[in-house]
């Protein structure tokens, strides 16, 4: 007998949103479990904020961008938490920047999305805060801002809790197989049968998906962030400035004041390579120092002493495309990975998993992001992690 309609493996940010619209749909016929505590730091999903934004490099993702913001007003309406933070958003870059503004502009355009372009002296005009070179040009877009990272997920969880979905932490996974038309697992030492899983494990995929006989190529990297003790918080609030990102190599992006007294900045690294197992949780001094290097050249106002700096985990695929896909080989069993800028989706590809599991399709182009493309066939990819 079945024990559960759907399975989930994983409960951080997209784990949970899983188990949040199973939940809507089952009620009591899911199951979540995580290894670790819910909530717990060693992975990706956690923190005050997370940007989100409708600036993005291809029109498919501009368009699953609109349909994350729906999931996410569905999230408030039914738990009347506000989880996103509108504070509008610049995509900034100097002239010749390895990233660009390009794409970003052409893929809004295409979508239908309204944005300004602004240059140097009119970014700084609006937003004093900013030291620029007159070289910098700027995309500018109102409906950008923070995801509310750790109260989303926990929202997710309470919600599934509440419809009935049977949760758990510390239990870990001892096998998985397909039997009988159904997928058995050993989680936490019990035996759990569901009609069909969710792998949403993050640095911990890799492992699980090999244990079905499918091998990706994914890379995880250890990431941080920065908060700075801003001399003058007033500048950096919500409302008077926005989260914006540095569209060059190095990457650096960062918020207004929110979750701590301090200004949020973070280096886009994808360098670090680490396992999840034994990294680091001590912050790089290398790191810090390039954050406040960066804040002093070009937000001098934000150049404050670290009040605190938190380290977290990206899992990369070759291209930086997620994975939302069944895995290959298998019938009832799906997975996703979010390549280090999935939170901002959570809500929404928690919701596809679900549709995918229980339907067996979903209503959004998800065709970029299948298991089977043909770079995670690939022996040696060239990995390029700049989007």
């Amino acid at each position: 007998m079945t024990d559960f309609r759907v399975g989930i493996l994983g409960l951080g940010g997209i784990g949970s949103a899983a188990a949040y619209w199973a939940s809507r749909r089952l009620r009591s016929d899911v199951f979540g479990a995580e290894q670790f505590d819910l909530g717990h730091l060693r992975g990706g999903s956690e923190d005050h904020s997370r940007i989100i934004r409708l600036s993005y490099h291809t029109p498919g993702y501009v368009e699953l961008a609109k349909a994350a913001y729906e999931a996410w007003e569905q999230v408030e309406v039914d738990s009347g938490e506000p989880l996103v933070l509108r504070t509008g958003g610049l995509d900034l870059a100097p002239e010749d920047a390895a990233i660009g503004l390009d794409d970003y502009r052409a893929s809004m355009s295409a979508a239908g999305v309204h944005f300004e372009e602004l240059d140097a002296g009119e970014v700084m005009r609006r937003w004093p805060q900013w030291r620029l070179s007159g070289d910098v040009m700027a995309l500018f877009q109102e409906h950008s801002g923070i995801a509310m990272a750790s109260r989303a997920n926990s929202t997710h969880r309470r919600l599934a809790i509440e419809h009935g979905a049977t949760l758990t932490d510390g239990s870990t996974v001892g096998s998985i197989r397909e039997v009988g038309g159904e997928v058995e697992m050993i989680v936490g030492g019990r035996t759990v049968r569901v009609g069909s899983l969710i792998i949403a494990a993050g640095a911990w995929t890799a492992p699980l998906l090999a244990g079905l006989g499918f091998s990706v190529p994914l890379e995880v990297t250890l990431e941080q962030v920065v908060y700075l003790d801003s001399p003058d918080l007033a500048q950096f609030h919500p409302t008077r400035f926005p989260i914006w990102i540095w569209m060059d190599e190095p990457s650096f992006y960062g918020f207004p004041v929110f979750g701590e007294r301090a200004v949020k900045i973070a280096w886009d690294r994808c360098e670090i390579v680490t396992d999840p197992e034994t990294r680091s949780f001590q912050p790089r001094a290398d790191v810090t120092e390039a954050v406040t290097a960066f804040a002093t050249r070009y937000l001098p106002g934000a150049a404050g002493p670290v009040r605190v700096a938190k380290t977290c985990l990206y899992t990369l695929t070759p291209d930086r495309d997620f994975i939302v896909d069944r895995v290959p080989g298998t019938e009832r069993i799906y997975a996703a990975v979010g390549a280090g800028h999935a939170f901002k989706f959570a809500s929404l590809l928690g919701k596809v998993l679900v549709d995918l599991a229980l339907d067996g399709a979903t209503t959004h182009d998800i065709s970029p992001f299948s298991a089977e493309r043909p770079i995670l066939a690939e022996e040696s990819p060239v990995r390029s992690y700049m989007v």
